[in-house]
């Protein structure tokens, strides 16, 4: 008789939103105990109420409905600070094309072809250096622009994904 697995049952996710809301009503003295609760030692004493709710609704979350998968926890671990980690990530998902020096870019705007020639300490646009190319959008639309995006170095979203 072949075997068979049993996954687990899902979680009551209306259970957990209950739990949640009932964190939401805790004192800070209460929040502090089911901290204790949770995870085995004392608080920070520096942390606010509002700090203490949120980490405990996260890890009531996270025991229920799983944690971050294990490259999430690797780049936020590698990154050392959650500004770095943030901009690791985005770099990760928006890849810009290798662009060497002596590429030409073009792109048409207004009807008229602009080309910018790719140098080692920037990128030459009508007779001028400008160290980014969003400065070079900038000076061709005369508002901001992601340069890399103006002229198409970046992936653009497709219509079914949310940007």
């Amino acid at each position: 008789m072949p075997r068979v697995r049993i996954s687990p049952a899902l979680p009551d996710r209306e259970a957990l939103d209950v739990e949640i809301a009932r964190l939401r009503d805790l004192d800070i003295a209460a929040l502090r105990s089911r901290w204790h609760a949770a995870f085995g030692r004392r608080p920070p004493p520096h942390l606010t109420r509002h700090l203490l709710f949120r980490i405990l609704a996260y890890r009531l979350q996270a025991d229920r409905l799983g944690d971050l998968d294990k490259a999430s926890r690797r780049l936020l671990d590698g990154s050392g600070s959650p500004e770095k980690a943030g901009q690791n990530a985005a770099n990760l998902v928006r890849p810009i094309a290798d662009v060497r020096p002596g590429t030409r870019l073009g792109r048409e705007w207004n009807g008229r072809l602009q080309r910018v020639t790719v140098l080692a300490e920037g990128f030459a646009w009508n007779g001028k250096i400008y160290p980014s190319l969003s400065q070079v959008a900038f000076a061709i639309t005369g508002t901001r622009w992601n340069g890399p995006r103006f002229f198409g170095l970046r992936d653009k979203p497709s219509k079914g994904s949310v940007a």
